[in-house]
């Protein structure tokens, strides 16, 4: 044995990936064993790897139905594989490291770091801890409410159980949910309980543990980071623009809001805004938009949630820094200011790095299924947003993908869930410095 050989170092940004990848093949491996289905048959593995990546990316696509495929023992370990891909397993195995008193050393903090996004280790383990105390709150506090609703519907065991798992499910923006025939949330949409926990969650857990810590502990406006004011404006901008728009183009659809009373319209017009954002629950039948309200969803989807969070997407604030780089372009501005704060421009090119990365990975793997699916171009794009916006609406050609195009899904996903948080960020971060600089000069842009 050669003592003198060197480790294999692996960067953060590596043990992120082999670490989402490990804990994939794990669930997927426990989903295709008899146990795990209904019926005590096998489940294919190639469906068993999409609805671990599905769960582990927070995605909530599938290619079999959750609620009627899978026995207690599967939907147990989909909820907790959608545990571990919300809280993101450095901080699930903190948690294990807290509780058995170890040390946090210096390695897994920097991969705390690069896991949580921040800008520094400073703070990540207390952080680590706000999110463990914040998530179990928020989930403890929706599971009563929901199964104290649903006990209206079944048994008082059968409700709870139901309300823990789509607690779950909504903080972590999965979208998971277990009331079969791929319906989702469709039975409920004019109810004002269920609709305002499960958007409520799907918020929280969007906004990114960042901003909930931030909230939580100074409490007024001006005390805010300005991360947290971009944030949360540009999440109340888009809830209020998705919200007005699916109401105003879904009102006379007798598909859709035109079988509900004005209280029941309001409020599927905004669960309806707030899923998109990487939730994937839904109480109107996507299939049955309009093709202008399904267009509005994609670019919901596209921009996803917000930094550090349990959902994906180019993010809120990649977006806010963008729309005010650019305002900042037309008013002759030199500065990227907001709130009395100038954004380093160097974060300007993260976001148009991020944005681009984007947009070439959907405009790719929408134009490759659409050679290998049999689907309209535009429910391919839904489909394609959804999986990297790990939202998990479908407008219903997810258990009719192909074999290619199931694979192709759930690299989407993967990707989706990991590569804007690390790799996007981890090759912006990397600073190469030369010894000289060349020479200036423009080109004719616009």
């Amino acid at each position: 044995m050669d003592l003198n050989k060197p480790k294999i170092k692996l960067s953060p940004p590596q043990v992120l990936v082999i670490g989402f990848a490990t804990v994939i093949l794990m669930g997927a491996i426990l989903l295709s064993l008899p146990a795990a289905a209904a019926d005590g048959k096998p489940t294919p593995f190639l469906d068993a790897l999409f609805t671990a990546t599905s769960a582990v990316c927070v995605t909530g696509l599938v290619v079999v139905d959750t609620g009627t495929h899978y026995s207690i023992f599967g939907q147990l370990v989909i909820m907790f594989l959608i545990q571990i891909g919300g809280l993101g397993f450095m901080t699930t195995a903190t948690l294990f490291a807290l509780l058995m008193g170890k040390r946090i050393k210096l390695k897994e903090r920097l991969i705390m770091q690069e896991a949580l996004n921040q800008l520094t280790m400073e703070g990540v383990v207390r952080l680590t801890k706000y999110i463990l105390i914040m998530t179990f709150c928020f989930e403890g506090f929706g599971a009563i409410v929901l199964g104290l609703r649903f006990m209206q519907d079944m048994s008082p065991a059968k409700a709870f159980y139901y309300g823990l798992f789509h607690a779950v499910s909504a903080f972590n923006n999965a979208g998971f949910d277990l009331f079969g025939e791929f319906r989702s949330l469709t039975s409920f949409a004019d109810d004002v309980v269920v609709n305002l926990m499960i958007a409520a969650l799907i918020i929280f857990g969007g906004l990114g543990f960042t901003v909930l810590v931030d909230m939580f502990t100074r409490r007024r406006w001006k005390k805010f980071s300005l991360h947290t004011k971009l944030v949360l404006t540009m999440t109340t901008l888009l809830l209020a623009l998705g919200t007005v728009s699916v109401f105003a183009l879904e009102y006379s659809n007798d598909h859709t809001l035109g079988q509900l009373n004005m209280g029941g319209k309001l409020l599927a017009s905004f669960f309806q805004s707030v899923t998109p954002r990487t939730a994937g629950f839904n109480t109107l039948n996507i299939a049955e938009l309009r093709n202008a309200t399904q267009f509005l969803l994609v670019i919901l989807m596209f921009i996803g949630a917000s930094p550090g969070s349990t959902g994906g997407g180019i993010k809120t604030s990649t977006l806010g820094t963008l729309f005010v780089a650019v305002w900042s372009m037309i008013r002759g501005d030199s500065d990227v200011v907001i709130f009395e704060r100038r954004i380093p421009k160097d974060q300007v090119y993260k976001s148009l790095t991020v944005m681009f990365a984007a947009l070439t990975l959907v405009i790719g793997v929408s134009m490759l299924l659409s050679i290998t699916e049999k689907a309209q171009f535009l429910a391919v794009l839904f489909e394609t947003t959804s999986a990297f916006g790990t939202v998990g609406l479908s407008m219903g050609i997810t258990p009719e993908l192909s074999t290619i195009g199931r694979i192709v899904i759930i690299l989407t996903m993967f990707m989706g869930r990991v590569g804007p948080l690390t790799l996007a960020f981890a090759i912006a971060k990397k600073n190469r410095r030369t010894a000289f600089r060349y020479a200036e000069e423009k080109v004719m842009v616009g």
